[in-house]
């Protein structure tokens, strides 16, 4: 009788363990779309505004027709970009390059630097940058915390058993991993 109560305990202490160690993997895969979903939110609204962007900067800059183009083509191979995290990465940061390039064209134009509804749309964009970046930190984090989890013993073995996939982190290009030279 003894026998058959201890081990009726021991199998509800390992269901629970079970259960809980489920539950937990489930929870920290939900925390990595909810981060995801913010990324796609920022990079939605940066979607939104480069549009404006263009408009504002194209009565000044006529004859640098094929930066918008550059500009306008990533924002479409970025929107369009669904497949995996690594590949809407690279279009991400190419979007990103064009926008710098931009940026780094508007300074030979005085008008345009001194134009507000310019630098209304770029502060916002700036802003958005940030967020994404923020965004981007916040998903890479909750990967390593669901991967860690889906790894660690004994959450390992519920994580093959359901078979939870690994997740990809949102990763920089390697333009982006480049040191900056300052020179003076």
């Amino acid at each position: 009788m003894v026998v058959s109560i201890v081990l009726v305990v021991v199998g509800l202490i390992i269901l629970i363990g079970f259960v809980s160690i489920y539950n937990g993997l489930v929870s920290s895969k939900n925390a990595v779309k909810n981060a995801w979903a913010q990324i796609d939110t920022q990079l939605k609204r940066r979607y939104d505004l480069i549009p404006n962007l263009i408009e504002c900067v194209k009565g000044y800059m006529e004859h640098e027709k094929t930066v918008f183009e550059n500009v306008v083509n990533a924002r479409s191979l970025a929107m369009k970009q669904t497949e995996s995290i690594k590949e809407k990465a690279e279009a991400e940061n190419q979007l990103t390059s064009t926008l710098k390039s931009l940026f780094a064209l508007s300074e030979n134009y005085p008008d345009l630097k001194a134009s507000q509804n310019f630098l209304q749309l770029q502060e916002e964009l700036t802003s958005t940058e940030n967020k994404i970046s923020y965004a981007r930190v916040a998903y890479n984090d909750s990967v390593m915390f669901y991967q860690n989890k889906k790894e660690q013993f004994p959450s390992n073995i519920v994580a093959g058993l359901f078979n939870f996939k690994d997740m990809e982190f949102f990763e920089a290009n390697e333009n982006e991993k480049e040191v900056v030279k300052v020179k003076f």
